[in-house]
């Protein structure tokens, strides 16, 4: 029967209990499999359907000796008309095995969004943990599936949950250096605030990593998420043609301000200049030493304040406030008039820039 069962035989199963009418052939094997589980996971639906309809006694939905059921079996292994078959005949979605996994950690786990988005479909819990409080977020983060990730945050998974580490997905994608995974998460509104066992939040993460793009992203999500909570009735409104990223700004429309920026940076701040402006424009003190903890040396200074205009430059755009103006603003409030004449002249003269004054 096992034998049968797994290489899809019904014609051998049908003459097993008809013509021999043996009995006793739901035994299990000796990890715990009866010959439907058999079936299960190895996708023989025919199989699946033979022995739920057939009229002598078979224990279709028992699981292993680990707690596996046909639905884990079938799901690990791939096989999606096999879930199909049994989401459409048994209410088995949620059950967990041993280790506390549903049948959506081991397809998360492989990538397969195809299965994901069908368990999900049949409203599959999406936020259980397993023995090491994963979530099948976390092992999809873990493993760099942005298909599978992308599938379960459209469908409302939540992604602050966290592990027996204490740490979150963002904590996760951040100490494995995932630029886009972090991104992705970013997008999708995760608290930054919370702590790993080390206390540390996921920009602290980070930065021990020595991570500069990731530690940057981070910063600009913090400043963007403060700026929305302080105004609900603006966070709405379109700031851009282009979706919300908190990646490198490349583009050809910014690249006079960030020239300007980079020449403030390197040429007329002196040290303890850029984290005055920090101060001034909101940046919290884990923020200024995140930036500050990549380089060390006698002008690091200068690439700090560069790291720190750009953060600021994104928030500024979002908000649809005037860089130059406030740039020129900032840089008077603490105390640099020669670098503000010299953002003025810039401005004001129109050939360098287009940024505008008013």
């Amino acid at each position: 029967m096992h034998c049968a069962a797994i290489n899809n035989h019904t014609d051998i199963v049908e003459y097993i209990v008809d013509d021999l009418q043996m009995k006793e052939l739901d035994k299990e094997d000796q990890a715990g499999h009866r010959s439907f589980s058999l079936a299960a996971e190895h996708g023989c639906v025919d199989m699946m359907q033979m022995l739920s309809e057939a009229p002598y006694n078979m224990d279709t939905m028992s699981p292993n000796k680990v707690g596996d059921t046909p639905l884990h079996l079938a799901s690990r292994n791939g096989h999606r008309g096999a879930v199909d078959f049994l989401l459409l005949n048994y209410d088995t979605r949620d059950d967990v095995n041993m280790a506390k996994c549903s049948a959506l950690h081991p397809v998360s786990e492989r990538g397969d969004t195809a299965l994901v988005k069908l368990l999900i479909d049949h409203q599959a819990h999406m936020d259980f943990q397993n023995q090491r409080l994963q979530t099948p977020l976390h092992l999809a983060v873990k493993n760099f599936h942005l298909p599978v990730m992308n599938t379960l945050l459209e469908a409302g998974c939540n992604c602050n949950l966290t592990d027996d580490r204490s740490q979150s997905v963002v904590h996760v994608a951040a100490e494995q250096a995932r630029v886009e995974v972090v991104h992705m998460l970013l997008r999708a509104g995760v608290d930054l605030t919370l702590l790993d066992r080390q206390h540390k939040s996921a920009l602290g993460v980070a930065a021990r990593a020595d991570e500069v793009i990731i530690v940057d992203m981070i910063i600009k999500a913090e400043r963007y998420y403060a700026w929305s909570q302080a105004n609900t009735e603006l966070k709405d409104r379109p700031h851009s043609d282009a979706p919300l990223t908190f990646k490198l700004d490349h583009r050809s429309e910014t690249a006079a301000l960030r020239s300007m920026v980079w020449r403030l940076a390197h040429h007329f701040l002196h040290p303890g200049d850029w984290k005055r402006l920090a101060e001034h424009w909101e940046f919290t003190p884990s923020q200024v030493a995140s930036i500050e903890e990549q380089w060390t040396g006698q002008h690091s200074y200068r690439e700090h304040a560069n790291r720190m205009f750009l953060i600021w430059m994104h928030g500024v755009e979002l908000s649809q406030r005037s860089a130059a103006k406030e740039l020129y603003q900032g840089l008077i409030a603490t105390g640099n008039r020669k670098a503000a004449d010299k953002i003025r002249t810039e401005a004001e003269g129109g050939a360098k820039t287009t940024c505008c004054m008013s």
